[in-house]
């Protein structure tokens, strides 16, 4: 997965938890990523939701590459436990966004 580092998908886990306070910030920084970390990141809510398994990655970011035609942010604030399919995909995927989260929040406090 080197569409997306762990540490931006785990920023976004960290925003969505908050969508009440953050959603501004969320949507700032969903926009700000390139083509390509967009695509990741909803292939990786994807994973976490089952729609593709984890054995099947490239098919769920070629899909999510070529048929995005909704506002990344839209589409993903808009799914219903964003921030633990965020997760169930990268632990799918392989990754552990435990630390990652942690480092963010340490860092912010």
């Amino acid at each position: 997965m080197e569409e997306i580092s762990v540490r931006k998908v785990a920023a976004v886990i960290l925003m969505a938890r908050e969508l009440d306070r953050a959603e501004g910030e969320l949507r700032g920084f969903i926009r700000s990523m390139s083509d390509e970390e967009k695509a990741a990141l909803v292939a990786i809510m994807w994973v976490g939701r089952e729609v593709f398994e984890a054995e099947d990655w490239q098919e769920a970011y070629g899909t999510a590459l070529s048929e995005a035609s909704t506002p990344t942010a839209d589409y993903l604030i808009g799914t219903p436990h964003l921030a633990d399919h965020l997760e169930a995909g990268l632990e799918a995927l392989g990754y552990d966004p435990e630390d990652e989260e942690d480092e963010l929040l340490t860092r912010g406090s």
